[in-house]
């Protein structure tokens, strides 16, 4: 089970932003890799310490696992559940050390400040329409992307321009003392290296656009909107670069007689007069196929009936949401002369006059029901 992001970071759920960038600042500087070479203990702590981060300063992914936990993130939401590699966090989150890496001189091969910086290629992103059904079960989609990859014969050679390193530095006099700057290389977009050969039909830096399937795991419970993220399968980058990432944004498809709210459900029933009087029993829908309900005898219009379990799941893990049948008495518009003669007769019989009984709770009290 994945550690609290809150308990990695040392701090309390109610943390400020800037509470959690210092927190992870003292963190990361603790357990960097310049500080603990060789160390794999240490190496895994400060992953773990920049996939917290990455979550809970952004608003948005906070809300979301401060309401889900680590399932809003699974199937690629976050960093995938796959763990940070060291490209991602000095990319990224650099700036967190201050200039010079905090201290440090970097981290070797990735971009701290000491070696050339790992160029990562492009996000894709996509639409996934899911059922209900889909969404209460979990599903495995299958999806054709189109992406770029470097073209089969690509060679690369070391940029001329930066020497390989990516970066270009400059050293200017200014009032106060010859200053250096360093600038992400133009030449060669950072990576350190240009095409050297490449087949006609790649483009400029030796990509070629094909389609790839991929497939996809959705768990179950997911809700509108959320974003999942499939790690390396965005645009490849140019040279020894790391592919991006496939971002599957989820879209909840509208059901014919199922309304979601949260993980529960709501069905509206709508039964006759004589099915209320005499009760019956009916064929409902549910995310897991149909079920048969009894409907007592005597039951009144607005009546709620709660179908333990037959929701959605939760995607944190705290069981499965309720599916709330309501039942609507229905009224016919238009009555024959027998049947109009047949309530006529009935409207002064003491068991057509309305008697609510204690069991027979108000509006706002069923209400209240729902949400309990």
């Amino acid at each position: 089970m994945k550690q609290d992001y809150y308990e990695i970071l040392g701090l309390s759920k109610g943390a400020t932003a800037t509470e959690i960038k210092k927190a992870y600042r003292k963190k990361a500087i603790e357990y960097h890799p310049d500080k603990n070479p060789g160390d794999e203990k240490a190496e895994d702590r400060f992953k773990q310490a920049a996939e917290a981060y990455e979550v809970l300063s952004d608003e948005n992914k906070k809300a979301r696992y401060d309401q889900y936990g680590h399932q809003a993130f699974e199937g690629g939401g976050g960093f995938g559940g796959g763990g940070m590699n060291m490209d991602d966090i000095f990319s990224q989150f650099g700036d967190i050390f201050g200039g010079g890496g905090g201290g440090f001189g970097g981290f070797s091969g990735f971009g701290g400040g000491g070696g050339r910086r790992m160029v990562k290629g492009s996000n894709l992103r996509i639409r996934v329409k899911l059922t209900l059904e889909e969404i209460a079960n979990g599903v495995e989609k299958k999806i054709k992307v189109k992406r770029k990859k470097v073209a089969q014969g690509t060679t690369y050679s070391s940029c001329g321009t930066c020497n390989g390193s990516g970066q270009v530095t400059r050293i200017q006099n200014t009032i106060l003392g010859r200053m250096q700057t360093s600038a992400t290389c133009s030449t060669c977009g950072g990576s350190g290296q240009i095409v050297d050969k490449k087949p006609a039909n790649a483009d400029a830096h030796g990509m070629l656009s094909t389609e790839e399937t991929v497939s996809i795991k959705i768990p179950a419970g997911v809700v509108d909107g959320m974003q999942l993220k499939v790690t390396g399968k965005g645009n490849d980058a140019p040279g020894d670069g790391i592919p991006g990432d496939l971002l599957v944004a989820i879209e909840e498809l509208p059901h014919g007689a199922l309304q979601r709210e949260g993980d529960n459900l709501h069905y509206d029933l709508y039964i006759s007069f004589s099915e209320a009087a005499l009760g019956a029993s009916r064929e409902i829908d549910t995310v897991t196929g149909k079920v048969r309900i009894k409907i007592e005898a005597g039951t009144q219009s607005g009546k709620i009936l709660r179908l333990r379990s037959k929701g959605i799941p939760s995607i944190n893990g705290y069981g499965t949401g309720d599916l709330l049948v309501h039942i609507n008495v229905w009224t016919p518009k238009t009555l024959s002369k027998e049947q109009k003669e047949f309530f006529e007769k009935m409207g002064a019989d003491e068991h057509f006059q309305p008697k609510p009984e204690k069991e027979d709770k108000s509006f706002f009290e069923k209400v209240k029901d729902m949400f309990s």
